[in-house]
């Protein structure tokens, strides 16, 4: 997976709008209180709070 990195540029956690990173199949929140990761379904984020995935 690559997401564009103009378009990661302008990402944000919906949930406390910090800048996201990219993983392996997952944009996680740089966010040290936050921490939510969101999936990426066949290249497209999935940026709902509701399937995002919770810090261990």
């Amino acid at each position: 997976m690559s997401i564009d990195p103009a378009l990661l540029e302008i990402f944000a956690c919906p949930q406390c709008h910090a800048p996201l990173r990219e993983t392996a199949d997952e944009l996680v929140c740089t966010s040290s209180d936050c921490g939510l990761a969101y999936p990426v379904r066949d290249g497209i984020p999935v940026l709902l709070i509701d399937e995002a995935r919770r810090p261990a």
